[in-house]
């Protein structure tokens, strides 16, 4: 049952932060919403394959992806923006 519930809420982070892009057309929306649906969608799977062990290589693959995708949105909103011709 908290499996569920931890679904949904990553499902509804994700819709927040998918209305957030949407209306700003800010990458760093669209990666947070990327991420916060990877873990919904890994936690519906998690419920539904019935897998009580956690600690195969795949689940932590899935979460690292999803962790990965919001530090690299982190990183990108605060590393300085180059032009085309390469000067900053």
């Amino acid at each position: 049952m908290l499996t569920g519930a931890i679904a949904m809420a990553s499902t509804v982070i994700a819709l927040f932060f998918l209305r957030f892009w949407r209306s700003t057309r800010d990458r760093f929306f669209m990666y947070f919403a990327l991420s916060f649906g990877i873990e919904g969608a890994h936690r519906v799977y998690s419920a539904l394959t019935y897998q009580d062990a956690e600690d195969s290589p795949l689940h932590y693959l899935v979460r690292l992806l999803a962790y990965g995708l919001i530090i690299w949105a982190i990183l990108e909103k605060n590393l300085p923006q180059r032009n085309k011709d390469g000067s900053q």
